[in-house]
This record gives structure tokens, C-alpha cells and sequence, in this order.
């Protein structure tokens, strides 16, 4: 029985008979370069107006479905069925470029990429190298933990509680006194910053920040419609926030000590004028603390010891200090705020790991941890000081640094603007990946975050060569008119 239209559907007679023609084609019995009857057949044939027919043909010949000769008919297209063939598929490609989430800067695609490939050096990586990772003490340790059946279960909001009582006694002997109620247990610190720009701020609000952050090089914040500012900590920040600020909801973001990516440290002068300033202003402060038990020096108190008000929201992590691996961070703050927090994270993961959440908690309360620090600043001086020699050796006459006072990094600047996308994908080329300045400050073609805290000291030295011998050769032949 021949195919009719279903005259009292929900579905128009004109989608109905586009739906049967497409069928045909798609299916095979209608190949590229068949005729297709006449409109009057098929008028005839489906028992409607040849209106309908007229109007079904033209809208799949708009699509390039179909195409017609003048007085020789309509005929199968020859790239109709990719065409159908795409009709049917999601455009993916539209939903992904008109998502809310910012996609990630080409190189920093093209550095995550690459730090996957064992035979590049990696010169720019803010990780541990695995072999100054703690291993075989984090897997003894396991053998001393306990756990009830309801530990591998969800996590209440706020994370364990025994994890937040040892925080809280922990950051006491740092200067900062909290209680277990005001500290939040987030996956990483870059966690803590996605929580906050969904639960704090709205559409337009502003994040200041410092010209060369680690800010620029990921999208929590701007991906939400909040504006990055940079402004300078000189004698007309006040008035340089006010101005910026306006009637904006506003928060100051900042890594205070063992900057990322400059390495630099703040005196506690530095510290305090900030807090004061942006109490003055009633701006809250986001302290990104991760790296300051790194300090090969004696440590600076943080700008948190100085809150006695609340304006500082206080971010800490293991994942520099212990294992990146257990992604265990957490978040001190106000109790209004750490609900909040807490409210998110578990709309969007129902907590941090139980298992990972008692490791740290172990390696907290059994001293472990304290004495993992003192060994991995021993290495991590060591290999500082070995990256400086080869500096010196080779990057006297073409860059400028400073000694680094902890953590992974060494800002190295060069002394001609040499660091640009093509320079980066040059040494790419002869498998050594950097961080450039760039991507944490769009105007910057002259710096490098150098990480000694990853390669291997033999890797460290043969990429070190190659970046010397790259710069060169971009420094002549910049200079060749």
C-alpha cells in the first residue's frame, strides 16, 4: 500500500512528506541523481494540495537536499545524504562555542597536552617531580588508618570532621585561629576558586588581582561574566580600587608568598597595608596560600592572621606540599560563607574522597607531615640553586632573575622581548615546553616561569641548553634587518 501523510496528526502534512522524501534518500532507495515525480503524482499520491508539495520541495532544496533543472525536474542532490546525515547529529560543535566556561588559551591546551609525553622537559610544570613525592610513606600509612562502613560512603558538606579538627589545630600554630565550623574541605584549591566564583559573586563583579597572575592562565572567574583587573600596590591603591571598584561587588585575589608565577614574597608590611586598605574599602581578600610552607626562609604570617573581621577568605592545599594525587585543599573563611561553599560542592560532587580526607588527616596528627616539609625544602633548595648555576653560567648577558625563596619557580626575564607564541612552539619543536609570560599577563613577551621543582637534574640542564641556544638564535635574528 502506498505511503499517505497522516491528515489529523500533530505533525504537518508539509513535515510529514519532507520526513518521507528524506526516508527514501537516506535509506538507499532514492539515490543521488534520482528524478522525483511531479508535483501534480505527488499531489496525487499523498491526497493534498500540491501547495503542500510545492512548499516541502523548496524547503528541502533550500537545504541541498534536493535540486532542480529548469524543465527537466527535481532530482536527489549528490551531497544529500551528508547532509541528512549531519541533520541527524547534534551540532556539538555550536554547543560547545556558546557554553558558559571559557575555553583555555592555545598554549596552555597545547602545555597540558605535551606534559603528557614522557620524552619532553618539562621546564615550566608548578608539580613535584614523582621522585620527590613521599610514596612509599603514603602507602605505609595506609596500613595504620581505619575506616567504619559509613566512611565509604558520601562526605557530609564541610568534609571530614577529623580532618578539620587537625586543620584547625594546625593553622593555629601558623597564627591563624579558626574552628572546625569555618573551614570547608575542597578537591584542590582551584576547586575553592570554581566554588566561589558560582556561590559569591554576580554577573559584572570585579576580581583584582596583580598584573602577572596565575589568574589569567585559567577562567574560574571569567568564564561567570567577572571582570579581572590588575592594578599596582603603590601608593595609590586606595584610590586606585575605589576608581576600578565603582558600585561593583568586588574581591581582591592574591598569592602573597611564593607568588605564581613570580616567585615573589611579601613582607609583612605589604600584608598588612593590603588588609587595611581593603577593609577601609570593605573589599574581601582571597589569600591563595598554597606554596608559603614552602619557604626556604622563615615564614611570614599570613594576611588571614591578621583578619579579626572576616574579610579574609583563606585557601590552602597539599597538593604542592604532599601528593597533587589526593586533591585535598580547603577553604577558611566566614560561617555564611563556608555554607555556602559547602552547599555547591556537594550539588557538584557530594565531597572530596573519605580516603584521601584520612591520609592527610594521619600525616597532620602524627607529625609526618611537618617532617616531609623540612626534607622537601632541603631538595627543593638544592635543586634551586642547581637551575641558578647553570643561569649564571649561560643567561647572564641576554636575562635577569632573582634567587628563588622557595617553592618551584624562577621569574626569568628576558632582556629582549623574545618570548612569543612562535618562540614557544620553537623549543616545542626541539621538545622542551615552558610557561610564557604571556599567558599570565597578555603583554608580557620577556618572562618565563621556570619550574625546578618537576625534571630531572639532567633533564633540567639539557632543556636549560636548549632554551639558551633558542634564545640566541630568536635574539640575532630579531636583530638582522
Amino acid at each position: 500500500m502506498m505511503w499517505q501523510p497522516i491528515k489529523n496528526s500533530s505533525i504537518s502534512l508539509q513535515r510529514q512528506i519532507i520526513h518521507w522524501i528524506t526516508d527514501q534518500i537516506q535509506s538507499g532507495d532514492w539515490g543521488v541523481g534520482t528524478k522525483l515525480p511531479t508535483q501534480r503524482q505527488l499531489a496525487l499520491q499523498f491526497n493534498v494540495n500540491r501547495s503542500t508539495i510545492q512548499q516541502a520541495l523548496e524547503e528541502l532544496k533550500a537545504d541541498g537536499i534536493l535540486n532542480s533543472t529548469v524543465g527537466s525536474g527535481v532530482f536527489v542532490a549528490n551531497n544529500s545524504w551528508n547532509l541528512l546525515a549531519k541533520k541527524t547529529q547534534p551540532n556539538w560543535q555550536k554547543y560547545i562555542e556558546e557554553s558558559i566556561h571559557k575555553p583555555n588559551y592555545h598554549t596552555i591546551q597545547l602545555i597540558n597536552e605535551y606534559e603528557q609525553v614522557d620524552s619532553v622537559v618539562r621546564l615550566g610544570t608548578g608539580e613535584l617531580s614523582p621522585t620527590l613525592l613521599p610514596v612509599k610513606k603514603l602507602q605505609e600509612s595506609l596500613r595504620h588508618l581505619s575506616f567504619e562502613d559509613k566512611d565509604f560512603g558520601y562526605s557530609s558538606p564541610q568534609g571530614s570532621l577529623k580532618l578539620r579538627q587537625a586543620l584547625s589545630y594546625y593553622l593555629k600554630k601558623r597564627g591563624i585561629t579558626t574552628s572546625p565550623e569555618n573551614i570547608l574541605i575542597v578537591s584542590g584549591a582551584l576547586q575553592a576558586l570554581q566554588l566561589m566564583a558560582v556561590g559569591l559573586f554576580e554577573t559584572g563583579s570585579v576580581v583584582f588581582q596583580d598584573h602577572s597572575s596565575y589568574l589569567n592562565s585559567i577562567h574560574p572567574f571569567q568564564s561567570f561574566g567577572i571582570q579581572m583587573k590588575s592594578v599596582k600596590r603603590d601608593e595609590h591603591l586606595e584610590q586606585t580600587l575605589q576608581t576600578k571598584k565603582k558600585n561593583r561587588q568586588s574581591i581582591y585575589y592574591t598569592v602573597p608568598t611564593l607568588n605564581n608565577p613570580t616567585g615573589n614574597v611579601w613582607t609583612l608590611d605589604e600584608k598588612e597595608n593590603l588588609y587595611n586598605t581593603c577593609k577601609e574599602l570593605q573589599i574581601p581578600i582571597i589569600e591563595d596560600d598554597v606554596y608559603s610552607e614552602l619557604l626556604f626562609e622563615s615564614p611570614i604570617p599570613s594576611i588571614k592572621s591578621l583578619d579579626s573581621s572576616g574579610q579574609v577568605l583563606y585557601i590552602g592545599s597539599i597538593s604542592k606540599t604532599l601528593s597533587p594525587g589526593l586533591r585535598i585543599g580547603w577553604v577558611v573563611g566566614p560561617t555564611p560563607v563556608i555554607n555556602r561553599l559547602a552547599d555547591i560542592k556537594m550539588q557538584m560532587d557530594y565531597g572530596s574522597s573519605a580516603v584521601s580526607q584520612e591520609l592527610v588527616t594521619y600525616w597532620l596528627t602524627s607529625g609526618l607531615y611537618e617532617n616531609n616539609l623540612i626534607e622537601l625544602k632541603d631538595h627543593l633548595m638544592s635543586r634551586a640553586k642547581f637551575v641558578e648555576n647553570i643561569l649564571t653560567e649561560q643567561f647572564n648577558s641576554i636575562a635577569k632573575w632573582e634567587s628563588s625563596r622557595g617553592g618551584f619557580y624562577i621569574w626569568l626575564r628576558f632582556n629582549d622581548p623574545i618570548v612569543t607564541k612562535e618562540f614557544f612552539l620553537k623549543l616545542l619543536k626541539r621538545k622542551v615546553l615552558i610557561n610564557p609570560g604571556y599567558i599570565y599577563d597578555s603583554e608580557d613577551a620577556n618572562h618565563i616561569r621556570l619550574s625546578y621543582s618537576y625534571a630531572s637534574l639532567e633533564d633540567l640542564k639539557r632543556g636549560l641548553i636548549i632554551l639558551y641556544e633558542e634564545s640566541l638564535s630568536t635574539i640575532k635574528n630579531s636583530c638582522t634587518p
